[in-house]
This record gives structure tokens, C-alpha cells and sequence, in this order.
């Protein structure tokens, strides 16, 4: 057996704000609806901002088209309404070209006497991702024709 003892100071870490990518420099995104006063920079970027909001009710997509084919090993996602009762379920999905597969699907209920903030950080595996989708369906009590609830993301992180 091989053994050394070494300092914990000795280890380097790389802190977790320096390993998200830059999303806006990296990747061409598409989206279903945008409120101009919460554009989609505002969830993509390295800093706490206000936000996405969609500018339509019911569900929405968030594509985002990269460059170059890349390794995605951390997904975060921060969503919050601090307004309004309702069910959210989103979607992610993950792959190169058209053929996406499914990452993760959860749902969360909003609620402004408690439950405003949804925080989601998944450790992944996916590699030659060129095509990143989120799917978010804002009121899944609802037939999504019905709907009257805005879908929005307060940040969207991947390292």
C-alpha cells in the first residue's frame, strides 16, 4: 500500500461559481414567450437576477443549442413565485441534434404562505450535449388551455 498524509489547505478546490458555464457566450437559446421586462439573460447568467417570465400563460420551452458539443456533470435550476397556489412540473432534456433524451422530470407546488422557492442541483452524466431543453409546465391542475399561470425560472446553471 502506497500512503502520503497531505494538508486539506494542500487540495485544490475549484469553487463552485467559477465551474458554471457561461451560458450566454456559449449557447444559441430559443424560447416559447418572453416578457420583455424579465428576459431570458436574466436566468442564464452568472449573477442573481430577476429572472425569466414567460409572456403567456400555460407551458413553455427553453432550448438552448450549444456551440460545441459539451459535458454536462451539474444541473441547477431556481425557480420562485412567491404570488400564487399552483403545481409546476418541468422537464429536462438532454442530447445531440433532435434526439433528446429525458434527464429528470419534477414537480413542485407553489405556495405563498410557505413554499415560494423551488431549488433543484442534480449531479448528471451527459456527454455531447449540443441540445439542451427545459420544459416547464406552470399549472398542472389545470388543462394547460385553461391555464392562467405564467411559467418563469429564476436561474438555470450548468457546470
Amino acid at each position: 500500500m502506497r500512503k502520503s498524509i497531505v494538508s486539506p489547505s494542500a487540495t485544490a478546490v475549484t469553487p463552485i461559481s467559477d465551474q458554471w458555464r457561461d451560458l450566454e457566450r456559449i449557447a444559441r437559446v430559443e424560447i416559447s414567450s418572453e416578457d420583455e421586462q424579465f428576459p431570458i439573460e436574466q436566468a442564464l447568467g452568472k449573477k442573481a437576477t430577476t429572472g425569466w417570465k414567460a409572456a403567456e400563460t400555460g407551458p413553455q420551452l427553453i432550448r438552448l443549442h450549444f456551440d460545441e458539443p459539451l459535458t454536462i456533470k451539474r444541473l441547477h435550476l431556481h425557480f420562485v413565485d412567491q404570488a400564487s397556489e399552483r403545481s409546476q412540473e418541468f422537464a429536462v432534456f438532454a442530447g445531440a441534434g433532435a434526439e433528446l433524451k429525458e434527464v429528470v422530470r419534477q414537480q413542485w407546488s407553489f405556495s405563498p404562505q410557505g413554499s415560494t422557492e423551488e431549488i433543484e442541483d442534480y449531479t448528471v452524466d451527459l456527454k455531447g450535449v449540443t441540445t439542451f431543453e427545459l420544459r416547464i409546465d406552470p399549472d398542472r391542475s389545470h388543462d394547460p388551455k385553461q391555464s392562467h399561470e405564467y411559467a418563469s425560472l429564476q436561474s438555470l446553471k450548468l457546470a
